[in-house]
Parts: C-alpha cells; structure tokens; sequence
C-alpha cells in the first residue's frame, strides 16, 4: 500500500522562549515491510535541522532554535510504500543485541499482578510464537482501549491495574508481560492507516515487537489485535514511550506550554484513483 501522511504538532508558549533544542523521532527507516518513498520535515521559523541515526537505529533530527519565539508549527510529510509481511521486521538497523531488550524501564516494568498474569499465559502455550498471540488477544480483551485517556506515560502497572489504557499503554503492558516470560520485547511508535475512514488522528500509534526464536522481530498490535500489516508505518522503537516518543527536548525560558498535535494517514492520491 502507498501510504502519504501529514503530521502536525503545533507549540505556544505564555512567554518568548529564548532557546529550544528537540528531539524528533518522525522518519521512518526502510526495511522489508516498508520503503520510504519522499519525507520531509519543515519548521516555520528560523531553525536548524541536524539528522542522525540514534543508538537504537532510528532516524533522528535534532533542531535547534534560537529566541525569542513564542510559537512553533513543525510539520511532517511524506510518503511510504507498504508490504504486509505478517508483523515480521526483516532488514531494519539493528545495531545492538536482543538481549537489550530484555531491560525494565519504569514505564514497563512488570509488577507482581503483570508477572501472574505473564505465568499464566506461559502455562497455557508453550510455542513463543503462540504464547505472544495470546498474549495479545488478552490484553485487548482485558484492558479495555480508551483512545481519548490522556496518559501516556504511565506505568505499566497503573495501567493494567486499572483495565483501561491508550496504545502506549498496551504496548507497554506487552513489553512488561514479554520480557518476565524471557522473551526481548520493545515498544514501536509509527502510523496507522485507518481502513474505517477515520484519517484524522489525535497522536501516533503504537504496538510492540517480540524478538521470537527462528522468526526474529514481530510485530504485535495489543489495541487492534493483530499484527501490523501494510496499514502500519514503523518510524522508531525503544525500551518504552519515552525512548521512541516523536519529540523530546528542552526550553530555555518560562512560562505555560500548549501542544496540537495532528495527524492525518492516507492513502496516496495515484493509489487512492486506481
């Protein structure tokens, strides 16, 4: 599938800012699944743009901008063409080994009801593969999705506990559940085409990967119950939201800050005539 996405995120602040340096995670990589076809990201100020490739092997872009600034539209375009390998990630940069993705973090660390619950599904399915479908499926059945929760970093254990969450948060109940049966597992950020014809979202999407023994990454989506296909743009993975997140920085100067994100997935226009 051909795929162009438009992403938005709109800054103000109550006061003129006099320094900003951010962290953008919003390019994709090519792999199997995926080709980047064209993507571009433009700020509507004065800024600097440095990309790089971060120690997980995203693509990163640090900008850097210099105040006073009270405000900041930074848009995000592109196109990529998808495959849909089942979940499997062939070929994407991997530079460091599985077992760092065996690691807690404190957004995915798993407590005694995630474990019970983790030794419960490993009892049931002794194949990995399995195990991690069924992992799946009980998350979406069990910790009911609310898209409009605004909480994105929590922990994983607030989260199953209360059996409601965004996609951060089952991505990170799966991450949690994943490694306490010893299989590596990390947290995906990316896009969603959504098939329903709802294009316009409020945030990107997220999911995870199991690293699962002769097979290698894939790729499970605990909000959706499936594994990505060519719906799914895979831009940045991490040991949790705050490693893969599409922005992270900081500011020199005081005051309030307000944040609009957009984000709107569809099909490209050739594709869409076809």
């Amino acid at each position: 599938m051909r795929l162009h996405v438009e992403y938005s995120t709109d800054y103000a602040f109550t006061q003129p800012q006099r320094r900003l340096v951010q962290l953008l995670r919003m390019t994709p990589v090519n792999f199997a699944a995926q080709h980047v076809i064209d993507w571009h990201i433009d700020v509507d100020c004065d800024a600097r743009l440095r990309p790089s490739r971060d120690g997980y092997g995203n693509e990163i872009t640090m900008l850097y901008i210099t105040g006073p600034i009270d405000r900041i539209a930074l848009k995000v375009s592109g196109e990529v063409l998808t495959d849909d390998r089942s979940g499997l990630v062939e070929d994407a940069p991997e530079p460091l080994p599985v077992e760092v993705f065996l690691r807690e973090t404190n957004l995915s660390a798993a407590d005694d009801a995630i474990r019970a619950f983790a030794a419960d599904i490993a009892n049931s399915e002794k194949d990995p593969l399995s195990r991690m479908h069924l992992l799946m499926s009980r998350i979406l059945n069990e910790i009911r999705y609310v898209p409009t929760l605004d909480a994105v970093e929590r922990n994983a254990a607030t989260a199953f506990a209360s059996n409601t969450g965004v996609c951060q948060d089952h991505a990170h109940i799966f991450c949690a559940a994943a490694r306490s049966m010893g299989i590596p597992a990390r947290y995906i950020s990316g896009h969603l085409y959504r098939r329903d014809g709802a294009h316009i979202q409020e945030a990107s999407h997220a999911w995870a990967e199991a690293h699962l023994p002769a097979i290698g990454w894939t790729g499970f989506d605990p909000a959706n119950g499936i594994s990505p296909d060519d719906a799914y743009i895979r831009v940045a993975c991490g040991l949790d939201y705050l490693e893969a997140a599409p922005v992270a920085g900081q500011r020199l100067g005081g005051g309030e800050e307000t944040l609009t994100v957009d984000v709107r997935v569809t099909q490209a226009q050739n594709q869409a005539q076809n």
